[in-house]
């Protein structure tokens, strides 16, 4: 689950039996050396894969995190960077990595944004979000958009029923629901909650136009599909 520099067992029982605001202030100094962060191998696709996608300017993170993300969105973004996250600790992190971007204290169901930025971007954020908020979240990015602006996040793909990944998401997912059961406040983190078919419905219904884009060097499965697709929502409705 992480490096040796990373949380203890011991520490991360502690986050994972706090709200996800204070279990994510509590990690937020050993966060990058888990493999909670999102990977640079990941990272470095979803960048190539955007930049045929562009021009783009001004570039919004959201759920931002430690800042992963952002070195995305300075790679392909002409413009300022942003990045919204509700940790304090974690947006603590992403300022001494990120000293020139814009870093923004604010709940992502809630963004304090006017229709400013032309992509937004997010990493490993979405199991926070139940279905109805997923909803919410997807409003408030398109509102955060200029129009014809860009929302853009990598879906890997599924791990195959019956598969250790399969039954290991499985149960994580029912061990998180029995923690929520039985205290509060809820830590909120469902591996299989974001499924595509019900994304994309989500994501049309708050006014985006999808499209599905290989992330190519990830490389693909057995079958011939990719191994990792880019979902990129466009305002307005318009498709790539």
């Amino acid at each position: 689950m992480s490096t040796p520099q990373g949380p203890t067992l011991r520490e991360l029982a502690v986050q994972a039996l706090s709200s996800v605001e204070h279990g994510y202030d509590l990690l937020a100094d050993k966060f990058d050396a888990t493999s909670f962060r999102t990977s640079d191998r990941l990272l470095e696709a979803v960048t190539r894969t955007l930049e045929p996608l562009g021009p783009f300017d001004t570039g919004l993170d959201v759920c931002c995190g430690t800042g992963a993300g952002l070195g995305v969105l300075r790679s392909v973004c002409a413009g300022r960077v942003t990045g919204v996250d509700f940790s304090a600790g974690m947006l603590a992190g992403a300022r001494r990595a990120h000293p020139d971007a814009d870093l923004v204290r604010a709940d992502a169901l809630a963004l304090p944004f006017a229709p400013a930025f032309d992509l937004a971007v997010s990493f490993g954020a979405f199991g926070h979000f139940l279905p109805d908020d997923q909803r919410t979240l997807f409003s408030q990015v398109h509102s955060s958009l200029r129009p014809g602006g860009t929302f853009a996040f990598p879906l890997p793909a599924p791990p195959a029923v019956g598969s250790r990944s399969y039954w290991a998401l499985w149960g994580f997912d029912a061990a998180m629901r029995v923690r929520n059961a039985v205290r509060r406040p809820p830590f909120v983190m469902y591996y299989r909650t974001f499924r595509l078919t019900d994304v994309r419905t989500r994501l049309e219904e708050a006014g985006f136009g999808v499209s599905l884009v290989p992330v190519e060097p990830l490389g693909r499965r057995e079958d011939g599909s990719p191994r990792c697709r880019l979902v990129v929502a466009r305002k307005g409705g318009a498709r790539f």
